[in-house]
């Protein structure tokens, strides 16, 4: 019995996917629910799973090619096998003739002297560009200096190669993105820089203890959101966005935390982070963080958000301008954090301070509010006391 495989129904707001690779060719065993393909949608790869036993029968669309819901990827014929190829038994059995002596072949003819002159060939061994590779313009075909020069300007010269790829999807999505905000909207960053020794004292006396009862470490993030959560309340406006004449306000808080992976940055959704504890904050951003780099965050994780935190900290960046993930109107920047000597009550004391940026769409924010916005940012990290009293 023959069984169709599609592709899957894809979301409203994806239009069509890219077949990027076949696991299995025609001939082939599979299993049931095994992966078949990889399909590159703008935002997730989705797999194609088998929804029976069998042998791939036949393939209907390449690898590389432009696919649309429910149409025809390939066809599995339930419940076979895979036949043995043709003749591998007596392959095995049967002993090979030996084989026939070869003629002696010619040794290959020594390259022919090249033309050259001491100035091109000192030229070549400053620049490392093989004389052989140069087209000589000089008198007789004779290499000269300028030949030689010339070469080693092309990206092709002592080992200078150019590798072109095109881009995946998400790549170029994120591209498009990334321009398009910047085209539309009129971005401008403001820094801070917050002192986060409370935090940490506060991690320190209560990490073991939390994980223990929690499952999971208590890291930065928890804290990040809690305070970005605090200061959208306070100044609504970084939580809203722009449609034509319109400024859509939201009453809610998705915070899109930014992660990175080898196909490009992803920024997964933590819906109603405002309802949310310590503890479910960090597991959420562990499991973003987790499905991120296997692939298998779903459409509905990277759909939304009405403001987004990345962290080029952990990287090691010390001091970056966000770009906002369009149609929000604000990002938040975390960085490295550092030990700087700091005065404190008049005395010089070593902190860990981390640097903050908050890029925000001019437009509708005002300078007075993105500062604002995160100078509350600053003060609750510095007496994270605030979120349990809520002041």
């Amino acid at each position: 019995m023959s069984t169709e495989i599609k592709v899957p129904k894809l979301p409203e707001s994806v239009a069509d996917a890219t077949l990027v690779s076949w696991h299995k060719k025609p001939g082939d065993t599979v299993a049931r629910d095994e992966n078949l393909a990889d399909l590159e949608t703008d935002k997730v790869v989705l797999e194609v799973p088998a929804p029976v036993a069998g042998v791939l029968k036949e393939v209907k669309v390449a690898a590389g090619a432009t696919v649309l819901s429910d149409q025809l990827l390939a066809i599995i014929e339930a419940g076979a096998t895979a036949a043995p190829a043709a003749g591998k038994t007596a392959a095995a059995v049967t002993p090979a003739p030996p084989a026939a002596p070869q003629p002696a072949t010619a040794a290959p003819a020594a390259p022919a002297a090249v033309k050259s002159g001491p100035a091109a060939r000192r030229a070549a061994a400053e620049s490392g560009v093989d004389l052989a590779s140069v087209k000589g313009s000089g008198a007789g075909g004779a290499i000269t200096k300028s030949d030689v020069v010339a070469r080693a300007s092309t990206p092709q010269a002592a080992g200078r190669v150019e590798r072109r790829v095109p881009m995946t999807r998400l790549r170029a999505r994120i591209a498009e993105r990334l321009v398009a905000a910047q085209s539309t909207q009129a971005l401008l960053t403001t820094f801070n820089e917050v002192d986060l020794h409370a935090v940490q004292e506060l991690r320190s006396r209560y990490k073991d203890r939390f994980e223990k009862q929690h499952g999971v470490k208590l890291g930065f993030s928890s804290f990040f959101v809690k305070a970005a959560v605090e200061a959208l309340k306070r100044f609504p406006v970084v939580n809203a966005a722009v449609d034509g004449n319109d400024i859509v306000y939201r009453e809610f808080y998705d915070i899109g935390m930014a992660v990175s992976t080898d196909r490009g940055l992803v920024v997964p959704v933590l819906r109603d982070a405002d309802q949310l504890n310590f503890a479910q904050i960090e597991k959420a951003v562990g499991d973003f963080a987790a499905r991120a780099r296997s692939g298998t965050l779903t459409m509905e994780d990277l759909t939304g958000g009405s403001f987004s935190i990345t962290n080029g900290g952990v990287f090691g960046s010390l001091m970056s301008t966000p770009i906002v993930n369009a149609p929000q109107s604000a990002i938040l920047g975390m960085h490295k954090i550092q030990e700087r000597p700091v005065v404190v009550d008049g005395q010089i004391v070593i902190r860990p301070m981390m640097y903050l940026a908050l890029t925000y769409d001019h437009r509708i924010i005002d300078g007075k509010e993105a500062v604002q916005f995160l100078v509350t940012i600053k003060d609750v990290l510095e007496d994270p006391g605030r979120l349990l009293i809520g002041i």
